[in-house]
């Protein structure tokens, strides 16, 4: 059953005070772990470039607007920069930088040859035209031609941007380098080049993450209950993809409300319904409604948070009954209530490894693009589902050894395959 929506590069959503301070605790305590030396410690916690450039656009109304856009590479030691653009009003510089490292984790965390980057513009994309939004795009292509290129800086969709806007960035850097570079971009239109797999690829991910966390505690996908928080392109995938393992899920929500069926709810009436109601579950009759509060504390064995950040906090952590929380957002557990989940047991896979199955394809459109040669759906999933199967045992591993929650087991991973890579290069 297909999900008629587009894939979008996840990104968390973080602090809007400081959401570089945000990011960085998590990699302190990692840090402090593996012992990292200062010098290491101070190249990491900074970007290796930030660009600021300003797009002058001629809106429909024949003025000008000059429109300030972002790009920061976090870090280039493992490969080229990896990361989404995104056209929000709320874009500034220390989310750019936030997310640009959040990156580098992640792609070090799956083990896929590239470095972090994020862009942005601060815009409003639902207030514009497709021609002013495509003006922009072009502009801001222009303005970091430098910058971008297959070998250095691989933007992808984010936040207000999608294969349209990716299809505009890749003419643009081809235009003005005399040459077709369909490897510039990922998440592409699939005529363009743009990977199959590639729009339920987050969602895989948190599928085989999970089936990987239930086999570590000993529980078989056919006999254990999930409830799903968020029916957008994670969730539903998600949810697509756990039902057809013989998962039961018993509850889901979305914006409009949370709805729950103790005897499973046939996902495929689910998304169908969802797909005709303009991407709302409202009104679905093969689920009883229920507040959306008491989904997250429901008697099941697997939790998704796979919507908004922050919704697992200290005030409702002690209720939690599951047994695993498989998190296909970004941030959705607050850092009051990781201690909470720690005492209780309850096995958590984080973002940074749970939602990387995104990012994981997004590579692989790339190295298809290298090749000039497209991959099957199945060589796509059989490749993607070994990448983050391998990723979960060296995350459990690595717990294990430093008897730490997945959480922190995750940055240490991820800091360590830099930090060393440091090493063997020559350091700085």
């Amino acid at each position: 059953m297909a999900a008629h929506t587009v894939y979008k590069e996840p990104a968390p959503l973080m602090d809007r005070e400081n959401p570089l301070e945000s990011m960085m605790s998590r990699f302190n305590i990692a840090a402090d772990i593996l012992g990292l030396d200062e010098a290491t410690y101070n190249v990491l916690k900074a970007p290796d470039k930030q660009v600021i450039v300003n797009i002058p656009v001629t809106m429909d109304d024949g003025k000008i607007h000059v429109f300030e856009g972002y790009r920061v590479i976090h870090n280039t030691i493992l490969g080229p920069s990896k990361g989404g653009i995104r056209y929000d009003k709320n874009v500034h510089l220390d989310e750019v930088k936030a997310l640009a490292a959040w990156m580098t984790w992640k792609c070090a965390v799956v083990d896929i040859p590239y470095g972090g980057a994020k862009g942005g513009i601060i815009c409003d994309p639902t207030t514009m035209s497709p021609g002013e939004i495509e003006r922009m795009t072009r502009g801001y292509t222009l303005a970091l031609k430098d910058v971008f290129g297959p070998d250095r800086d691989i933007p992808a969709p984010d936040m207000g941007t999608g294969p349209r806007e990716m299809a505009w960035l890749m003419d643009e850097f081809s235009k003005t380098n005399g040459m077709t570079s369909p490897a510039v971009v990922t998440g592409k239109p699939l005529v363009m080049g743009g990977s199959l797999g590639r729009t339920e690829a987050t969602g895989r991910g948190v599928m085989v993450s999970a089936l990987a966390a239930l086999k570590k505690l000993g529980l078989k996908p056919t006999e254990v209950s999930a409830a799903i928080q968020g029916f957008g392109n994670v969730g539903s995938w998600a949810a697509i993809l756990l039902h057809a393992q013989g998962v039961k899920i018993k509850g889901v929500s979305d914006i409009s409300g949370a709805y729950w069926n103790e005897n499973g709810i046939n996902i495929d009436d689910a998304v169908a319904y969802k797909n005709a109601h303009n991407g709302r579950l409202e009104g679905f009759t093969g689920a009883t409604p229920m507040d959306p509060n008491d989904l997250l504390t429901s008697d099941v064995d697997v939790l998704v948070p796979a919507a908004v950040e922050d919704v697992i906090t200290e005030h409702n952590a002690h209720d939690i009954k599951a047994k695993l929380i498989v998190e296909g957002a970004n941030g959705p557990t607050s850092a009051s209530a990781d201690p909470i989940i720690n005492e209780k047991g309850i096995m958590v896979v984080p973002d940074i490894l749970a939602n990387s199955g995104g990012v994981t394809v997004s590579y692989f459109e790339w190295v298809q693009n290298k090749q000039g040669f497209k991959w099957s759906l199945e060589m796509v999933t059989e490749r993607a589902d070994r990448i983050m199967t391998d990723a979960f045992e060296k995350v459990y591993e690595t717990s294990q050894k430093y008897k730490v929650p997945m959480r922190i087991a995750a940055y240490v991973v991820a800091i360590d395959k830099v930090a060393q890579t440091y090493k063997f290069r020559g350091g700085f």
